[in-house]
This record gives structure tokens, sequence and C-alpha cells, in this order.
């Protein structure tokens, strides 16, 4: 059954999107002035479509599976299309308040200096004829607000449908300093945030088969977020991770994230060992040899903690796992390192001990219109892509699947294909 925390995250969230919903229709009948029976269609269609959101993620998270999830996904792509709508026609509100401002202002300050002073009969000027002048205003009013209901409408129906299917293979050529020409070109393709659930199945499952052979990996690795939230789905997990494991020489890697502690992290990794791939909790493995490899680290995801007294990432911790030699320094902690770890954010404490650092989390900001929310919301900005701090690299994944509405605009799902070179 849902948590009482989880059912006041969902109220409140509601209560957001109501309120959302609420100005997008008063935009609507404002602008259009529509017929009664367009107006309670409209509000019956934003009302319906929340009211279906909301019982979808009471039924998900009780543990029940979406009757029709096409429903769901059309009730999600209508909320997403109101929720870009008013966030676009906040600058027309903003140049709204902005004009009542200003007038306010004007009005004092004719006020303050006809206290001053008696000031002469302004000279009359011809008025335009006030109703070419509203009519042009109201034009203006329904262009504007057309086009936004336009641009947010198509762009969720495109995320919805096409966007969060709109796979992609990212080569990402990564020079590693001290790297051994033995694995000069090895190859790491990473799948990240698959979120396996309502609406990542098995046909999504088989796409991201199909791109991971098209690849031709060395390693693939597995980079958190791989369940939704429910753990029935593990069992899903767990075919998908058997099915990847033929496809690289040395197999399968894989770190957690932060909705498989959602989910139950226990039966997620029993899940993953049972497909034969190796969970890497703050543990690390060489690949080749101790003279002439790669040590290859994961590392929990950073809320671990709250879910387990002894989770959360710890580097020093999957250093000393390395193989080490009696009587003296094991030679594989000065192999070049490459560390999993689901949150970027962790780069913060591992640049400069690692060479590579390869992350997911964001999803790329999900849904990026004009603009990348992401970047106001993640404080150090790595979003998607490669970055460089120093002798050390972040390359951050955006994701496979989705969370929250199951849709993508401006952040194509992807397959990484990262090659080391020395």
């Amino acid at each position: 059954m849902p948590s009482f925390q989880f059912l006041l995250f969902v109220l409140v969230l509601n209560l957001i999107l109501a309120a959302i919903n609420l100005r997008a229709y008063r935009w609507f009948v404002e602008a259009f002035a529509p017929a009664p029976w367009l107006r309670r269609f409209v509000a019956g269609l934003l009302g319906a479509s929340l009211l279906t959101t909301f019982a979808g993620r009471l039924v998900s998270r009780a543990g029940y599976e979406l009757a029709v999830p096409g429903l769901f996904v059309l009730a999600f792509a209508v909320q997403l299309a109101a929720l870009i709508s008013v966030a676009l026609l906040l600058c027309l509100d903003l140049w709204r308040l902005l004009r009542r401002l200003g007038r306010f202002a004007l009005a004092f300050r004719r006020t303050i200096d006809s206290q001053r002073a008696v000031q002469p009969e302004p000279e009359q000027k011809p008025a335009p004829a006030p109703e070419v002048a509203v009519s042009r205003r109201h034009f203006a009013l329904q262009a504007a607000v057309g086009s936004t209901f336009l641009i947010g409408g198509s762009s969720s129906v495109y995320g919805s449908l096409l966007g969060r299917h709109d796979y992609v293979i990212e080569d990402v050529p990564i020079a590693i300093p001290g790297l051994s020409r033995a694995f000069d070109g090895f190859s790491i393709v990473q799948l990240s945030d698959i979120h396996i659930g309502q609406f990542v199945g098995e046909p999504e499952l088989r796409a991201a088969e199909t791109l991971v052979r098209q690849a031709a990996p060395d390693l693939i690795v597995l980079t958190g977020d791989l369940l939704d939230h429910d753990p029935r789905f593990a069992e899903h997990l767990g075919r998908f991770v058997r099915r990847l494991e033929p496809l690289a020489r040395h197999g399968v890697c894989v770190v957690s994230g932060n909705h498989d502690f959602y989910a139950g992290i226990t039966p997620t990794v029993s899940a993953l060992e049972a497909g034969g791939a190796r969970v890497l909790r703050n543990q690390g493995i060489v690949l080749g040899d101790a003279s002439a490899g790669i040590a290859l680290l994961g590392v929990d995801d950073v809320r671990g903690a709250r879910f387990e007294p002894h989770a959360g990432p710890d580097l020093t911790r999957a250093l000393a796992s390395l193989p080490t030699m009696a009587g003296r320094v094991s030679p594989a902690l000065d192999l070049p390192r490459v560390l999993l770890c689901h949150n970027p954010s962790y780069f913060e404490h591992a640049q400069g001990r690692v060479d590579l650092q390869l992350s997911g989390h964001t999803h790329g900001g999900q849904v990026n219109l004009l603009v990348r929310p992401a970047d106001w919301v993640f404080p150090h900005g790595w979003i998607a892509g490669l970055y460089r701090e120093g002798s050390s690299r972040l390359y951050v994944n955006r994701g496979f699947g989705t969370a929250g509405p199951p849709a993508r605009v401006g952040a194509p799902p992807e397959v990484s294909r990262i090659v080391l070179t020395v």
C-alpha cells in the first residue's frame, strides 16, 4: 500500500497541477470566449486527465497493473501540455503585471504633480476608435495564447508518442592518461535510468537490446534507476540482464540508483545477480591484469543511506577492495580508474581520484523546450554529455526511460558508447 509520505507528495503535486490546469482554462476562456459546450469539454478534459494521472500513480504504487496504459499516457500528455503552455504564458503574465505596475506608477506620479501645481488643460486629441483598439488587442491576445497552446500541445504529443522512443547511440571517445595500448579502443556501452515499470516494458527493453548489440561493446554498464519504483518488475530486469550479458566479452556491471532503493535494493540486486551481472556496491574490479588493465569502480547511490544504514557512496572503500598483493602496494591502484556512480553530483568528491566517472540520473532534463529547467535544479550544471574538471572527466548519460510524465522533449533517450583511447 502507498505510504503516507507518498500520498502527501502526490496530493501536493496534484494540487499544483490543479492550479496549473485552472490557469490554462482561464487563459483559454479569456482569449477565445468559447461556447458553453466547448468550455465544459475543455474543463472536463483537464479534470479527467488530472484525476486519471492521480489514480494512475496510486494504482501503480499500490502494486496493480494499469488496465489501459495508453489511457494514462494520454492523460499525462494532456497534463504536460497544460504545464508547458502555462509555463510559456508566464511571460505574458509577467508583461501584464509590469504594465499594471507601470500604469500605477504613472497615475501616482500624476497625482503628486497635480498636488504641486495646477496643470493646464491638455490639448484634446482625437482618440482612436475604441472598438478598433480593443479588437486589435484581443486579436493579439488570441494569437499569443493560441500559439502557446499549439506549442505546448504539439510538444507534449510528440514527447509522449515519439520523443520517448527516439533512441540514439552516442559515440563518445575519451582519452585516458596512462591507458595501456592493449585497451586502446576499449568500448563501454552505458545504459542508465531505464525505469522499468508501467511505461517501460518489453518493447522498450527489446529496443535497448538491439541498440546494445549494434554497438558491439567490450563491457556493458548500467548506472542506476533500472526499476522505476515497483519491485515486481525486478524479474523483468533480471531477464533483460541475462540477454545482455553475452553481448560483451567482459559482461555487465551495475551500480544502484535512487529509484532502485525506492523499489527495494535487495530484490533489485538479487535479480541482477541472477541475470549474471556484477553489482558493484562500493567495490572495484580489475579488467585485464594488474599491470595493464583498468580499475572499474562502483559506488552506491548518494541517497542510499536513507534506506540502509551502511549504504551510500564510498570511493575509498571501493579502492580498498581492489586486488592486493602481500607485502607491497597493489599495482591495481595505479591503473586508470573508471567510476560508475548514478548521481553526477558525486563527481565533486571523485574528481582527482578517478580518470572517468559515468553517471545518469538527470535524464538530460527530459523535457526541454526553449530552455533546460534542469540547469536551475542541479547546482553543478552536470546535466548531459562530457565534462572535465582538472585531470578527471565526467560523462552524464541522458537515460533510456522516463520518470514522471512518460515523455521526452529535447532530450532523446540514449545508449552511450564510450570508447577509451590512449
